[in-house]
């Protein structure tokens, strides 16, 4: 099939599913994004964006848009309750790999990726819930919505979530599983922690007993931060109400923050950190994980595919969720782009063993990391070493591969 005569159907307008559709459009391939929705994604908080996943948006014409809208750092620190730095974690840095570490409130993110999508022209359909693939052969997919409606599409690509319904079709009897921790965080304005003069955020304080308490910097001028720990659930997973009841009792967050006031060993700034929380800014983040899927891509036709969270749900130690969706996303319009000069499965075959590696080394990335947050697990430690993860270059890497094939 030649690229000219594609049209994709994207189901979620996540950031996943707003980098494909940018980058789609950017091959001269048709596209169409339907979204469950009514209204744009607004689930609060900020995510970090690393070099990886800047070069992404760069290579977009994003990137100078959202740079001003965020807090651009180069690194986070490990320290000890007394202030030792124990190590440093290069987010990225304009030097070494072109791009600073970027701190951006994910509505912010999703309004500048929506804005640069309606200046393309490209339809965004909202509430159109994705029930099922009707059926699917090598000219296409048919798919209906909830309301019983029909479409049809060259490539049907899942970037709905965790929970996708897309990869029901896939991966009929598979449930992601709970983690059974949670990350509890709050905002709060940076003035109230009265910080040391000079002492750095991002900051991951690490404690020998308590889960590890984490300050991040938020607006483009760092005036608010992020305050966030995480939390171990025992028993089974909560049901769906028992969740709602979970994230709408604020005032069990806000005490769950404010525990490490009781333990004289925190620094002062911490204890003024959790002294004022407003309940609105609280989120309560539950870490599920989807188990190594053998395909991301229907078999036979080659016309169904998943990427990002549907694909590969990453726990957040490392910051790289959203990075590795919009990896995903931009090597998969770069490769729809070459229809017509390789076989499209083989194609398909080299972006999921390409992707799955970098996923797997992200996985052991977070290993390392919590090996730093979590109490008493100092032993075994690697030094970080990120080249690998924030020098690449994706769209050399799918050419050097077509032309391997065509060739």
């Amino acid at each position: 099939m030649s690229s000219s005569n594609l049209n994709v159907a994207i189901i979620g307008s996540g950031l996943a599913g707003l980098c494909l559709a940018l980058a789609l459009h950017q091959q001269g391939i048709s596209c169409t994004v339907y979204e469950s929705r009514a209204s744009p994604l607004n689930i609060g908080g900020a995510v970090m964006l690393s070099p990886n996943a800047l070069r992404v948006l760069d290579a977009l014409g994003v990137y100078s848009t959202v740079k001003q809208q965020g807090h651009n750092f180069d690194t986070l620190h490990f320290r000890d309750t007394a202030g030792t730095l124990l190590e440093e974690y290069e987010f990225g840095s304009k030097d070494k790999y072109g791009y600073q570490g970027l701190r951006i409130f994910r509505t912010v993110l999703i309004d500048s990726l929506m804005s640069a999508l309606n200046k393309t022209g490209v339809p965004l359909h909202f509430g159109r819930k994705f029930s099922h693939v009707v059926n699917e052969s090598a000219d296409g997919v048919t798919f209906q919505f909830a309301d019983g409606t029909t479409e049809t599409a060259s490539i049907l690509v899942g970037a709905d979530g965790i929970h996708s319904t897309v990869r029901k079709y896939l991966h009929p009897d598979l449930v992601p599983a709970f983690t059974g921790m949670t990350g509890i965080t709050a905002a709060v304005p940076t003035a109230q922690l009265q910080l040391p003069e000079g002492y750095h955020i991002p900051v991951t304080i690490v404690h020998p007993t308590h889960s590890a308490f984490v300050i991040a910097p938020q607006q483009p001028d760092g005036s608010q931060v992020l305050i966030g720990r995480q939390r171990r659930l025992e028993g089974p997973e909560p049901s769906r109400e028992a969740w709602d009841a979970l994230i709408a009792d604020k005032a069990s967050s806000i005490s769950f923050l404010r525990a490490v006031a009781s333990d004289a060993s925190f620094p002062q700034f911490v204890r003024n950190a959790v002294s004022e929380i407003n309940p609105e800014t609280i989120n309560v983040w539950p870490f599920y994980i989807v188990p190594r899927l053998d395909k991301w891509a229907s078999e036979r036709h080659h016309r169904v595919l998943i990427l990002g969270d549907a694909a590969h749900a990453i726990p957040p130690s490392a910051g790289q969720g959203i990075n590795q969706a919009f990896e995903d996303s931009y090597m998969l319009a770069l490769l729809v782009g070459c229809a017509g000069k390789v076989n499209v499965g083989d194609a398909l075959q080299f972006w999921q063993t390409y992707r799955q590696e970098r996923v797997d080394r992200v996985l052991a990335l977070n290993k390392q990391i919590d090996l730093r947050r979590i109490p008493g697990a100092g032993a075994g430690r690697e030094p970080f070493n990120l080249g690998w993860l924030y020098e690449q270059d994706f769209k050399k890497d799918v050419e050097e591969w077509v032309a391997s094939r065509v060739d």
